[in-house]
């Protein structure tokens, strides 16, 4: 029997309750024709390849990564649970040793779920790495992460909730966000005051093939990642830079997927977005599995595949050369960019405009980020949609300082009921979550 070099979990939860329309790209054909594959292929009767069944994650997996407006209950679905859930368990097969590798093929997806939550952005309304990430840490103690973010569209979601966590790294590498959803992405978005640096973006041009993709890992992620040093690497295995995909502009293939996935060698991997459903999705996806399980990939090939219109342009090979060489530069200055940028400041403000493009809600909020030297800076958010339901929420990093902890506490305390629709505490040093609202 065959047997793979590295043993290796799978969750599969294709949602076939939830979809935002029965013709939409987000649906459950999206995982049904990856199961009809990999059964076809027999990768589940290979040894040391197993199937498990996903967990459903709970209210408080989803309050210590979001503010749900106005409430969890309200906002998300048991699919969305059962999503985030199908992560946590393939997390839990890993940490516990039972596989050294684990897929979560799931969905909805989650990457543009930011930490407010007042509806479906991008196809997502909870973030499935993150609650993830934080039910290991509540489980397991802390851990120092990198999520690399390979989908073709930026994950602002995910970027947005470790924007000032210097224990998690995040990397994302997509089409350029003047080209594609959602208009983010940039080099100079590069984390908040505690976390300068630790925020990398890689904006790709349209074209970008095998070629591209595969040398921004060698020449930039890899070497950062070397550095950084990792307890847990988490990939965001979105699969829309795939050539036949309908809503993006790249030319990555299902070879090139397995290969990306060969040399990243992530601990844990998450379906994120990926809607060439016949096309792609079946190769991709097979192809990622081989490559996490130490087998031999080398024949996965679309039926349409043709290498001669596939060719990435001279143009955009030199382009992203220069691009690496930029963003390496400011990882290797992060510290001397955060003194210049933070000399003389108390709080850093950030000002945004969220749409939930799936929903039509405009969100306008205001962050606000102290500038501490002994840990990363408590946070608070004011937030408005133009639906209403204004916001004050407030969250305490885990390795708040005591004066970071206090300020919070007050902060939240303190805040004007009859001003804002409902307040908020994430208090992560305690793993406690509260909402104040008014009462008649």
């Amino acid at each position: 029997m065959l047997a793979a070099k590295r043993r290796l979990g799978l969750v599969f939860f294709p949602a076939f309750d939830w979809a935002i329309s029965p013709s939409h790209p987000e649906r459950e054909e999206r995982l049904l024709y990856t199961q009809d594959q990999i059964f076809e292929e027999g990768i589940l009767d290979i040894e040391n390849i197993k199937s498990y069944n996903p967990l459903v994650a709970s209210k408080k997996d989803v309050e210590r990564v979001h503010f749900c407006v106005p409430d969890v209950e309200e906002r998300v679905t048991q699919s969305h649970l059962i999503s985030a859930g199908g992560a946590i368990k393939a997390a839990q097969a890993v940490m516990g040793k039972e596989v050294d590798k684990a897929f979560a093929l799931v969905r909805p997806p989650g990457h543009h779920a930011q930490r407010v939550v007042y509806g479906d952005r991008g196809f997502c309304i909870i973030n499935v790495e993150a609650i993830m990430l934080e039910n290991l840490r509540a489980t397991y103690g802390p851990l120092q992460a990198a999520i690399v973010d390979t989908d073709c569209h930026h994950g602002d979601g995910t970027q947005d909730i470790y924007w000032n966590d210097p224990n998690t790294l995040y990397i994302s590498f997509h089409q350029d966000g003047r080209t594609l959803y959602p208009g983010t992405g940039f080099l100079d978005e590069f984390g908040g005051p505690g976390a300068l640096g630790y925020n990398i973006n890689i904006p790709l041009p349209p074209g970008t093939g095998d070629e591209g993709i595969l040398y921004v890992l060698d020449n930039l992620v890899l070497p950062i990642l070397d550095e950084y040093k990792a307890d847990l690497l988490i990939n965001s295995a979105g699969q829309d830079n795939h050539y036949t995909d309908p809503l993006t502009n790249m030319n990555f293939t299902a070879r090139g997927y397995a290969e990306l996935n060969h040399r990243l060698s992530p601990d844990i991997a998450v379906l994120e977005g990926g809607y060439s459903i016949e096309g792609a999705l079946p190769y991709v996806n097979l192809g990622i599995i081989l490559a996490m399980a130490g087998l031999d990939y080398s024949q996965v090939r679309e039926p349409d595949y043709d290498e001669k219109k596939l060719r990435q342009s001279p143009k955009i090979t030199e382009y992203i050369k220069k691009l690496c060489e930029n963003i390496y530069d400011r990882w290797r200055q992060r510290e001397q960019i955060a003194r210049e940028m933070l000399k003389g400041k108390d709080y850093v403000i950030r000002q945004r405009r969220v749409y939930y493009d799936t929903d039509g809600i405009m969100e306008y909020q205001t962050q606000r980020f102290k500038v501490c030297k002994k840990c990363s800076g408590v946070n608070t958010i004011e937030s408005n949609s133009d639906r209403g339901m204004p916001i004050f929420a407030v969250t305490i990093p885990s390795d708040a300082c005591p004066s970071c902890v206090d300020e919070g506490h007050k902060a939240f305390k303190n805040a004007d009921v009859q001003k804002y629709f409902k307040i908020y505490l994430q208090d992560r040093p305690n793993d406690r979550y509260s909402a104040r609202h008014l009462t008649y």
